[in-house]
């Protein structure tokens, strides 16, 4: 069904502008062209959190809070391992899923920190790439309240990921 689902769809969505006598061709141009409006107003926020998360990756900056964390995370049950995981992932996606596959390949993927990990990974957002991209590009300035919302939701999903990673095992 799924091969066959995307056709279907495009067929259905051409058939009814046919119908309606929408000018195809012109309505996907001009949606092409906000495309890449929105994609030129999204980059260079793109770019500025992508170099601060390298920053503060390489600055050794994200272990340092890690450890610093670890005394206060093992009251909760959260492994020193994942908390550079809980401190990236409102920032970047990409990195922590990096670093999930590398407690996965270190501890191997049926271990409890692999699966506290993936359920941190799966049930969180990057809040702060989310305000900073998409708030940045609709020039959207006041987020504190956003920012609150998001991170409080964060916290909650990475304790709870706990619970859910216990009963797992």
């Amino acid at each position: 069904m799924a091969v066959w689902l995307m056709p279907v769809i495009i067929a259905a969505v051409i058939a009814i502008g046919l119908y309606k006598k929408v000018n195809i061709y012109e309505t996907l141009t001009d949606g092409a062209k906000e495309g890449i409006q929105t994609w030129v107003a999204i980059v260079p926020h793109l770019v500025i959190m992508m170099a601060a998360v390298a920053v503060f990756r390489a600055s050794g900056a994200a272990a340092e809070l890690a450890s610093w964390a670890a005394p206060v995370l093992s009251l909760f049950g959260i492994p020193a391992e994942v908390a550079p995981l809980a401190l990236i992932r409102p920032i970047s996606g990409s990195a922590t899923l990096a670093m999930l596959d590398q407690l996965m390949q270190e501890h191997g993927p049926d271990s409890y920190i692999a699966k506290l990990a993936a359920i941190m990974q799966g049930s969180t957002d990057t809040t702060l790439y989310v305000l900073a991209v998409y708030f940045g590009a609709a020039g959207i300035k006041k987020t504190g309240d956003a920012l609150k919302i998001g991170l409080m939701a964060d916290a909650a999903a990475f304790l709870f990921s706990v619970i859910a990673a216990s009963w797992l095992l």
